[in-house]
């Protein structure tokens, strides 16, 4: 028992303390569970980093699932993923409530937030890139992508987008030399993984169905965040565009609203899949905003239990197979794509609107991408700087 109560102090510190996105996430988490406490080795953390980049939704959030689960079992990963996330859900519903008392339109602070996601997404881009698309190919694949979705649009050509790159790099793509795997942790559970992933289907599948049969706005909001947190590959980033096409299209929430929610994201430690909080919350769903938080943040974490703990005790199976790896660049490389076309549509033809915008989202940018800030750093900046540039 002591190690379960471990797992949940350790995981809500990191909630608290993890600013940067997932990229820096995943260095908090080797600190932490690596180096500091050694709860597993190097080379199997590798390994379940791996495995979180392989599969849709938030990878660093799955990536604290995995370790709590191999810590204390089902009940440790419940608490890693709430430790993790509850200080940032709680931050994004109380956020939600300023946005509906206060109004946001015509705050030059909120203003600020709207301009600010030109540049967290732009440097995203950059970064990702380098990493995900070094070479001609991938680069290719990548332009292709955003093409394919600055054209089409919806959330279908999304899912074509990542299925065609998983194709062309099954096709054309050759991963380098693969290390040594690390050695395979204690296989428990496989009757009871097979029934998270029948249910991960199943919900799938079915949630749809329900949510056309009964006229519910709390289903269908369920149906519509689950699938999200299902089918979006490249972590809370790349969730932006099919947010905005679930919740922004058929009315739910304003595009300045989404857009001033997802640049408040940015300020907080811990997953940016939280978001999801902020959207339940602001479209009042049930009696109790917050509790339409409560159920878009279950609904858009719950296919990331499933998955995980249904493909962790077959992963061991599965990381050595060559197509595997090879299709996996691809659909890295499509989600390149998919942060670029998202980069123009919806957020910089939604933010930017005059020049002054244009120098503070370039401003934001330079304090990211060339001299390191904080990105909560630069958010409380670009609030400031909106609301100084409504009054001058």
């Amino acid at each position: 028992m002591k190690q379960v109560w471990e797992v949940l102090l350790v995981a809500t510190r990191l909630g608290l303390t993890s600013f940067g996105g997932p990229i820096a996430h995943i260095g908090y988490f080797r600190e932490e569970y690596v180096v500091r406490r050694r709860w597993l080795s190097d080379a199997r953390f590798a390994e379940l980093v791996a495995l979180c980049q392989f599969l849709p939704g938030p990878a660093s959030s799955q990536l604290g699932i995995a370790i709590g689960y191999g810590r204390a079992g089902y009940l440790g990963a419940l608490l890693a993923w709430l430790g993790f996330t509850l200080p940032s859900a709680a931050a994004m519903i109380l956020f939600a409530y300023g946005v509906t008392e206060f109004g946001g339109e015509d705050a030059g602070w909120l203003r600020g937030l709207q301009i600010v996601v030109v540049a967290v997404v732009a440097n995203a881009l950059w970064g990702m890139a380098n990493q995900l698309a070094p070479d001609r190919p991938r680069i290719s694949i990548a332009v292709l992508a955003a093409i394919a979705l600055l054209v089409l649009g919806g959330v279908a050509a999304q899912l074509s987008v990542i299925a065609a790159g998983a194709a062309l790099g099954l096709v054309f793509l050759r991963p380098g030399t693969r290390e040594a795997a690390a050695p395979s942790v204690r296989r428990r559970g496989i009757g009871m993984a097979a029934l998270a992933l029948v249910l991960f289907a199943g919900l799938l599948v079915l949630l749809p169905v329900a949510s056309r049969i009964v006229a519910d706005p709390v289903l269908q909001a369920f149906e519509s965040f689950y699938r999200s947190g299902s089918l979006v590959f490249g972590g809370g980033h790349v969730v932006l565009p099919l947010l905005q096409a679930e919740v922004v299209g058929p009315g739910w929430v304003s595009a300045d609203d989404f857009v001033a929610g997802y640049g408040a994201a940015q300020a907080i430690p811990g997953p940016l899949f939280t978001f999801s909080a902020y959207l339940g919350t602001i479209m009042g769903i049930t009696e109790w905003a917050w509790l339409g938080g409560l159920i878009a943040l279950a609904a858009v974490f719950l296919p990331s239990f499933l998955l995980v703990l249904g493909l962790l005790p077959l992963w061991d199976r599965v990381r050595t197979i060559q197509s595997v790896r090879r299709a996996l660049m691809g659909v890295n490389a499509a989600v390149v794509g998919i942060l670029l076309a998202a980069l123009y549509d919806p957020v910089f033809s939604g933010s930017i609107a005059s020049a002054t915008d244009f120098a503070l989202a370039a401003a934001a940018f330079a304090l990211l991408s060339f001299w390191r800030t904080p990105p909560w750093l630069v958010v409380l900046l670009a609030a400031a700087g909106g609301a100084l540039l409504q009054v001058v």
